[in-house]
């Protein structure tokens, strides 16, 4: 017998499996997920969730989740609650009780102290402005400010000054003494604490300052002894100074490696664009299922095992790239079609009588849930006379090849009758508003001994028994792949917003079993797409989300 073939390791888990080999951290795995709490997770946090909890319990090891929280402004207690509702539906827990970067401030304006000490931070009194102009640009060296030279001591009584909050925001700052000619524009004497007099939603009033956040991450980092500190490729060029101010606090060496994000087309990462959609209106909210956020993609029906599937088969690379959102979409279709149960929903609704059946006669048939799970049970379908149908089933003038409703055409009936169909009834604009059919009574679904042949079969709701519902249909929020490409352009994402990328059905009929189905519940509707019910939904009025077509393509 051949020997399996072992999946080869990505780069990651080939510097881990190196690290254990070498007993660096007596053998540890320490990983976490810092998110910032000043938004909902999208799908590039996706990614970044099923690597950091992911290969941490592939070798044995543990995952923190920290709240980088060290901007006041745009921080607020709703983000970090549903952060941690999305990690968790994902099906991620991490280790203890959630961290938080404003737990460590105290440390960290030791840090900062330290450094004063050393006489590798000073007080600056510049403007943003001032420091921007003096950074000058990565080909040519910057310009070291006129307060670079404050001796320590005067530097050890302005910072407690700004601590006390003595000065208003924007009137100084800490800085690190980098290397004004770095061409690594964050090595050249990076801002670490800033002025901000605003309440916390953690700390209150107690702070004034706050650190940066490219201090305060690699330092939590260190303090929480993280073993492996894995983020996305946009933060390889902090990594220098993420380094330097280990190496001068002379502090625990967590290690930073940096994979690609995830990029998906048709949807975009950066929460200050979502915010906007949200704050202009484009969207009903961050958890809109339009939206490429995790609250979003849940409440549109996108199962928590599709989108894990989908970061394991996007892989981990070293490089930038776009992934082609249909590949996202058959995950989801692939996790459904084992798991949703196969109902029936007219959408666009035309009236079908069976005349040769009895007016006052209501039939109950078996449902099949769902052939694909043996443990799916059956359900009721009440059959009568008059049904709802699709429009589309009915044509008049059919070509060679429909296998529909059409005069003198048979089709079966999904789980009940096979009927011939014998005509129609038009109003006076000449539109088709009920289909008539005859049946054959002994070609009943699972009983069938007609012998009659029908090439196709079609959904039905019974008119009597039938109950109107909501269906919200989905197109893509934006009309071009990556809208963020046109930005050189002078254009931005809200040139290319889909205004059809949202389509209201309110004359859609549901069969009636499904009143009062539970929120998030997976469906199939037979033959159009699957679905999920909204928490919109009422008593009165069930609402049902697409969460995606069928077959493959949109």
């Amino acid at each position: 017998m051949s020997e399996i073939t072992k999946p080869s390791l990505n780069f990651i888990e080939e510097i881990i499996e190196e690290d254990l080999k070498s007993g660096k951290h007596n053998g540890r795995v320490h990983t976490r997920f810092p998110p910032e709490p000043n938004g909902y997770l999208h799908i590039g946090h996706s990614k970044a969730i099923c690597i950091n909890f992911g290969l941490a319990q592939k070798y044995g090891g543990k995952t923190n989740l920290r709240f980088d929280d060290t901007n006041p402004t745009t921080e607020e207690t709703e983000y970090v609650e549903a952060i941690k509702k999305d990690i968790q539906w994902l099906g991620f827990e991490w280790e203890g009780e959630a961290l938080f970067a404003s737990d460590y401030f105290d440390q960290l304006f030791d840090f900062a102290v330290d450094l004063i000490n050393k006489g590798l931070a000073y007080v600056d009194d510049s403007s943003a402005e001032e420091i921007a102009e003096m950074k000058k640009n990565p080909s040519e060296p910057g310009l070291e400010s006129p307060y670079r030279k404050r001796t320590i001591a005067e530097n050890l009584e302005l910072f407690q000054d700004m601590k006390a909050g003595k000065y208003v925001d924007g009137s100084k700052v800490l800085r690190a003494k980098g290397d004004m000619t770095s061409p690594n524009m964050h090595m050249r004497d990076p801002v670490i604490y800033r002025i901000k007099h605003e309440h916390h939603h953690r700390t209150g009033n107690k702070w004034c300052i706050y650190p940066m956040y490219d201090f305060a991450h690699g330092q939590s980092d260190s303090i929480e002894k993280i073993t492996h500190s894995l983020c996305s490729l946009e933060f390889i060029h902090h990594r220098p100074l993420y380094d330097w101010f280990i190496d001068k606090l002379g502090i625990f060496p967590s290690r930073q490696i940096e994979f690609a994000r995830m990029n998906v087309a048709y949807m975009i990462t950066s929460k200050r664009k979502l915010l906007k959609l949200v704050t202009e209106g484009f969207v009903s909210g961050w958890d809109d299922p339009r939206m490429p956020t995790i609250s979003g993609m849940r409440r549109r029906g996108y199962p928590a095992e599709a989108i894990r599937t989908f970061c394991d088969k996007a892989g981990v690379a070293k490089r930038d790239n776009t992934i082609e959102i249909e590949l996202l979409e058959s995950c989801i279709r692939e996790v459904l079609n084992r798991t949703a149960d196969r109902v029936m929903v007219v959408l666009d609704p035309v009236l079908l009588t069976i005349t040769n059946y009895d007016e006052n006669l209501t039939e109950i048939m078996t449902g099949e849930n769902n052939p694909e799970d043996v443990h799916s049970e059956d359900r009721p379908l009440p059959f009568s006379r008059q049904l709802w149908i699709e429009q589309d089933d009915f044509m008049e003038d059919a070509p060679k090849k429909y296998f529909r409703l059409t005069p003198g055409a048979n089709v079966r009936l999904k789980n009940a009758y096979i009927i011939q169909c014998d005509g129609c009834i038009k109003d006076e604009n000449g539109k088709v508003i009920e289909v008539l059919a005859s049946y054959f009574p002994n070609s009943k679904s699972g009983e069938d001994t007609s012998e009659i042949k029908a090439k196709g079969t079609i959904h039905w709701v019974s008119k009597k028994e039938g109950l109107p519902c909501e269906v919200r249909n989905y197109n893509r929020l934006f009309t071009v792949p990556n809208p963020d490409d046109f930005e050189d352009e002078g254009k931005t994402i809200f040139d290319f917003y889909n205004p059809e990328s949202l389509q209201v059905n309110k004359t859609a009929i549901m069969e009636p079993g499904l009143k009062g189905a539970q929120e998030g519940i997976h469906l199939q509707f037979m033959r159009k797409g699957y679905y999920t019910v909204d928490p919109d939904s009422t008593e009165d009025l069930m609402i049902f989300n697409q969460t995606v077509s069928l077959k493959e393509g949109w």
